[in-house]
């Protein structure tokens, strides 16, 4: 391990644009229809006529007791099916209903903070392990767990010529979607993609351990290199290297990363490594394992969940909520004008305008989140390390004040767990992915369960495909009527043209 004292660094080569596609800043000339072609009021039913069509009464999911969003009337999941991997405990089911409960995270029934406090203790990576453990079912020997390191280590190296049609990263607004398609791109590199053997679904399951992390960091580095016209460095495979390391070799370039910041981007991986198998990317990635289709698919599927900001997507947003009020609030330790500005981003007056306080209320867990609890307790050193215990400080007070706002100013009773602290930790947020490109922080550790989601429910592609049933409405049939004159020809605006070879 490439160690100086308590700091990583090493040689970067440069790529250049002729090695890699990544700087390529290719758009599409020709803009959308509503641009090109306008919005004359001919087009209005076009482009609203869907709204006021597909508008059902609300009344209507109550008489077919309908679940909506896959959830019961008293808000928990709908039960589809039966998973070893974890469990996410909080709240208990009594004949009064939903009774709030301590959180409570278990992976293949290990408690999530014995798995990093004994990972801790001894100084040690624990996010290889927790891999090992979801694939598999069990903890690793040292053996298994050597052998384990070392099969990743050998499918660390992209292939050759993937950098060359690597994903136009400069082009797209989303990490998430890079990863999407720098995923789908790593199939028509596998000679048997479409090979399901439980063989073949272990080595890719092993290869997107390896390789999705050096793919995310280098599509942000990549975007940097764009933005802010810098070079694009990307270092050899680090023999030996965790998963943490291997992300912070390549986002923090020569700067380099202490061991303490890996540790703790450890800690946030094995945290948000599995998160129950009923969440909504893991049943993605069941839904699309019934289909029969490719591993690839599944998994690209998947990450397109986690993009989603009611999802993985929320830790982008709780980020850029805590920077946005940081922004405005000039005293971080007054709490009435900390509290004066979450009551105007309740009532859609600050922030993103959907009145919500990011990182505040959860589908399971309603009283602690276990993530945040444990997150907490490394996160103040390394905190005081980089200078920002304030921040640490404000988002404690976002906590604290949050839910009393939501009561006073919103009504919303429904007592919210806090976890912002696992979602926007600002001792976490410097070694990992920052600003736009922060929720790739999110399915880099969640490879591992939407791996096992993959490979433990092989009785899922040789059963029927996952099918819901939707009731049609309105239950009428109307004649068709021809339309009564010619449409006129509608003036397109001129096209720029390519240039030539384009």
């Amino acid at each position: 391990m490439a160690q100086n004292e308590d700091m990583y660094r090493g040689q970067r080569p440069r790529l250049s644009s002729d090695q890699t596609s990544a700087l390529e800043n290719m758009r599409d000339v020709y803009p959308m229809p509503s641009v090109a072609v306008g919005r004359p009021p001919v087009s209005d039913e076009l482009y609203e006529g869907f709204q006021r069509v597909d508008n059902v009464p609300a009344e209507l999911y109550k008489k077919y007791d309908v679940k909506r969003g896959l959830r019961n009337a008293d808000g928990s999941g709908v039960l589809v099916g039966l998973t070893t991997i974890s469990n996410v405990h909080g709240y208990n089911k009594t004949e009064n209903g939903i009774e709030p409960d301590e959180g409570r995270l278990t992976i293949r029934g290990y408690d999530i903070a014995d798995l990093v406090h004994n990972a801790q203790a001894e100084d040690r990576f624990g996010y290889e392990e927790v891999s090992y453990l979801l694939l598999t079912g069990s903890l690793p020997t040292e053996a298994q767990l050597v052998d384990f390191r070392q099969r990743i280590d050998s499918r660390r190296q992209l292939p050759t010529g993937y950098l060359h049609v690597f994903p136009r990263t400069t082009a797209s607004t989303s990490i998430m979607n890079i990863l999407q398609q720098s995923t789908l791109l790593l199939y028509s590199f596998d000679p048997t993609p479409d090979d399901t053997s439980p063989e073949h679904e272990i080595d890719v399951a092993v290869s997107q351990l390896a390789r999705l992390p050096r793919v995310a960091a280098i599509a942000y580095a990549a975007h940097r290199a764009n933005k802010f016209g810098e070079p694009l460095f990307v270092p050899p495979v680090r023999e030996g290297y965790s998963m943490a390391e291997t992300v912070l070799d390549v986002l923090r370039g020569d700067e380099g990363f202490t061991h303490d910041e890996a540790m703790l981007l450890d800690v946030m991986l094995m945290l948000h490594a599995e998160h129950g198998g009923g969440n909504n990317s893991s049943f993605t990635c069941r839904v699309l394992s019934s289909s029969g289709t490719d591993a690839y698919s599944a998994y690209a599927a998947a990450i397109g969940s986690l993009k989603g900001p009611k999802h993985g997507g929320a830790n982008y947003k709780a980020g850029e909520m805590i920077q946005d009020i940081g922004y405005h609030v000039r005293d971080w330790a007054d709490d009435e004008e900390i509290y004066a500005y979450l009551s105007k981003i309740l009532r859609k007056e600050a922030f993103d305008g959907k009145g919500l306080i990011y990182g505040l209320g959860h589908a399971v867990y309603t009283k602690t989140d276990p993530r945040a609890t444990i997150v907490k307790e490394y996160a103040r050193r390394l905190a005081a390390q980089k200078g920002v215990e304030e921040k640490l400080n404000l988002i404690a007070s976002v906590e604290r004040l949050g839910p009393k706002a939501m009561r006073e100013v919103r009504g919303i009773t429904k007592r919210s767990r806090r976890s912002l602290r696992s979602r926007a930790c600002p001792a976490g947020r410097p070694t990992a992915w920052r600003s736009s490109t922060a929720p790739g922080a999110s399915s880099v550790p969640r490879t591992a369960a939407t791996c096992s989601s993959w490979t433990t429910y092989p009785l899922a592609r040789e059963a029927n495909v996952w099918q819901t049933c939707a009731l049609s409405f309105p239950t009428l049939t109307r004649p068709y009527l021809p339309p009564i004159s010619p449409c006129p020809s509608a003036t397109v605006a001129p096209l720029t043209c390519l240039p030539s070879g384009a």
